[in-house]
């Protein structure tokens, strides 16, 4: 289940910083999150640190974006074997 920021958005930026994975990011009005890098925090958090810090409650569950623990735990994964790459390749 990766999340949706909403329009009540106010562009407060305290989400973006708090995201593990790095999928929050500024579009052409309000924050948006990347669904492909969204695991609601799993493997880092408890739950997702976006949501526990916005002050407007405008981060809800993407509809159409709904996946199990067992998905998100998957796509954590290999988000790291990426981030892994990318770390080892910028130290060469």
């Amino acid at each position: 289940m990766a999340l949706l920021i909403t329009d009540e958005c106010i562009n407060c930026d305290v989400c973006e910083p708090e995201c593990p994975n790095q999928a929050i990011f500024m579009g052409p009005e309000i924050y948006q999150i990347d669904p492909d890098q969204c695991t609601e925090c799993v493997g880092h958090f408890e739950a997702p640190q976006c949501v526990q810090v916005c002050p407007v409650n405008c981060i809800p569950v993407d509809p159409a974006r709904v996946e199990d623990h067992q998905t998100l735990w998957q796509k954590y994964r290999r988000l790291q074997v990426v981030q892994g790459d990318v770390t080892r390749a910028r130290a060469a």
